[in-house]
């Protein structure tokens, strides 16, 4: 009698090491008692593909994609989500039975999964969202927000042309702002997201003024290195409610698990623990 095939899944960029992913994944493998492993895998863009392609052969039920690999696994695969196209990005990688491989981005799920865990009483119609950056993250928080119903996003970024590509890409609920309106931009806000790596441990501060700030407006940050970030201190002083970046990590985590394992994972206490160890 053959035994059953265990299970394989892991997440591919370069650098990888910095992952939190392995520990994530590991933790709720042992949680569930789920015969399977999770395993970083640092992969250079010239062998992408065939590294991709041969995967499901040894095992592996699907991957997490992460930098610089997001938009070029869209070109790989054979099925793509609409919220994965319009995005422009994929971060989840299904190996269907039938050999074809299913692209997905739940940065956009883990995003607005995390405000409501963090902050249930915000109520996403009840004014404009104010987002600094427009990179891929930023795609998949103001794709996520306009579901969500959010009458206005105001985004800025130091290169104002990619602000320009989301608001003709998402619509005319998107207004864009320079770089140096950002402070002003955030008056009225209901809503403060910093998309970019500004204030992560290694690079600079980000500057931005946020004075503007109504006290009660929500404010969150991507960043999660450090966990409670320059500008998440300084919205708590000025009497606003923050949700840190870690449980966007943690909720995106859910579908691609899910759908490799076969078990839906709770993000709780426990979970944030492993991911910080």
């Amino acid at each position: 009698m053959s035994l059953p095939r265990i299970p394989l899944a892991g997440v591919i960029g370069s650098p990888i090491a910095h992952s939190k992913s392995p520990q994530l994944h590991g933790h709720w493998l042992r949680t569930y008692g789920i015969a399977g492993h999770y395993i970083p895998m640092d992969v250079a863009a010239e062998d992408l593909e065939r590294v991709i392609r041969t995967l499901p052969q040894a095992g592996f039920v699907g991957v997490n994609v992460t930098i610089p690999h997001k938009e070029a696994v869209l070109e790989i695969a054979d099925l793509v989500t609409d919220r994965a196209t319009l995005i422009g990005a994929a971060n989840t990688l299904i190996f269907r039975q039938d050999g074809k491989i299913h692209a997905d981005n739940t940065d956009g799920y883990g995003f607005m999964e995390n405000l409501k865990a963090g902050a249930p009483e915000w109520n996403p119609r009840q004014g404009p969202a104010a987002v600094l950056g427009a990179g891929g993250a930023a795609r998949a928080v103001v794709s996520a927000l306009l579901d969500a119903g959010v009458p206005e996003i105001r985004i800025t970024n130091r290169t104002r042309v990619r602000s320009d590509r989301i608001r003709s890409d998402f619509g005319s609920r998107v207004r864009v702002f320079d770089w140096v309106q950002a402070g002003n931009m955030i008056e009225g806000a209901n809503l403060l997201v910093n998309t970019t790596s500004l204030g992560m441990i290694g690079k600079a501060e980000l500057r931005v003024p946020i004075d503007a700030l109504a006290p009660g407006t929500l404010v969150t940050d991507l960043v999660y290195a450090p966990l409670k970030t320059d500008l998440l201190q300084r919205a708590e002083a000025l009497g606003c409610p923050t949700v840190d970046g870690l449980g966007m990590l943690l909720h995106q985590a859910v579908p691609g698990f899910e759908r490799w394992f076969g078990k839906r994972p709770v993000v709780d206490r426990e979970t944030r623990a492993a991911a910080l160890r």
